[in-house]
């Protein structure tokens, strides 16, 4: 968990956007959608940005928290929702299903993008 100064300069290093993000995902090896027991990474989330991703959404933010560390594992095994329409779809259909698994409350679910 990082500020947004922090994850600007993330963001600007490794993306080079500069600008801070909600979550950053850094794998330690290739990515593959099949999950071993090793280390797959590592997940960095802005304290900040998902304060207010949170607030605008009206999801408390240890919901967003859990939203964006399930987004960023998901990077890490493999799904890059940046390969267009069709990938993003099933990184969203999967972080759906995740976070229904995890906690089972409607709002979260319906308001998960």
């Amino acid at each position: 968990m990082v500020g947004d100064r922090r994850m600007r300069r993330l963001n600007r290093e490794y993306r080079g956007r500069d600008l801070p993000t909600d979550v950053l995902a850094f794998p330690m090896r290739e990515a593959s959608r099949r999950v071993t027991p090793d280390l797959l990474g590592d997940v960095v989330i802005s304290l900040h940005t998902a304060a207010r991703h949170a607030a605008a959404d009206g999801r408390a933010v240890d919901h967003e928290l859990a939203k964006l560390l399930i987004h960023g594992i998901l990077h890490l095994v493999g799904y890059d929702h940046e390969r267009g329409e069709g990938e993003a779809r099933r990184m969203r259909r999967k972080e759906r299903a995740i976070l229904r698994s995890l906690i089972p409350i409607p709002k979260l679910i319906a308001g998960s993008k």
